[in-house]
């Protein structure tokens, strides 16, 4: 393939991937609805960050000794599975009943909504391996395989803020509705449940 081809190509694959449910879709919902846009934008930046430092670690090929590893890659995918078990666990047993809406909360909201969407991405090593196995398909021929890795993890990135951008947008207009107690609980707990099971897969997961 061709520069252009490869890029085009990535970009059809990248999309359906990105608009695909999965954990950080559930994170920045539920940041959005329950929290407010701004923590939302903090939490989409943090899983952005996540992302970005493994397409950095595969473009080096620091993810390939990590999934060669017999020791790395198990020490990252349980420490990875146990965050998100406990993570998903308070949210399940301690779930907020009000929106915090005071300056020191929203700083505390927003730094804490950073620091999970990066965690649950760098302590993910499924990331990495993805990225391993799934951006070589798209490098063109004769391209510098670090820098054209470097690229196709930015645009991915990208597509992934796009995409946020709407799921943030979307709350607005419930904006009321979703800071009642009900639905705060609510949403807390599903999407710590939702965390619970992404760790279980984490834990489970095999290398193919």
């Amino acid at each position: 393939m061709t520069f252009t081809q490869s890029i085009l190509a990535f970009l059809a694959a990248a999309s359906i991937l990105t608009i695909t449910p999965g954990l950080d879709t559930a994170m920045v919902l539920r940041t959005a609805a329950t929290s407010g846009a701004r923590p939302a934008w903090l939490a989409a930046i943090g899983i952005a960050l996540g992302c970005l430092a493994w397409g950095v670690i595969v473009a080096t090929g620091l993810g390939a000794l990590l999934a060669a590893s017999p020791l790395a890659f198990p020490i990252v995918q349980w420490t990875g599975a146990a965050y998100l078990v406990w993570t998903g666990a308070r949210l399940l047993l301690k779930p907020r009943s009000a929106f915090a809406d005071g300056t020191d909360q929203h700083a505390r909201s927003g730094r804490e909504a950073l620091r999970m969407g990066f965690l649950t991405n760098m302590l993910n090593p499924k990331v990495g391996v993805f990225y391993i196995a799934f951006l070589p398909q798209f490098m063109p021929a004769g391209a510098d395989v670090a820098l054209t890795t470097l690229l196709l993890a930015a645009i991915h990135v990208a597509l992934g803020l796009v995409w946020f951008a709407g799921i943030i947008a979307a709350t607005v207009p419930f904006d009321r509705w979703l800071k009642t107690t009900l639905v705060i609980k609510t949403l807390d707990r599903l999407t710590g449940g939702v965390f619970i099971i992404f760790g279980v897969k984490l834990a489970l997961f095999r290398q193919p």
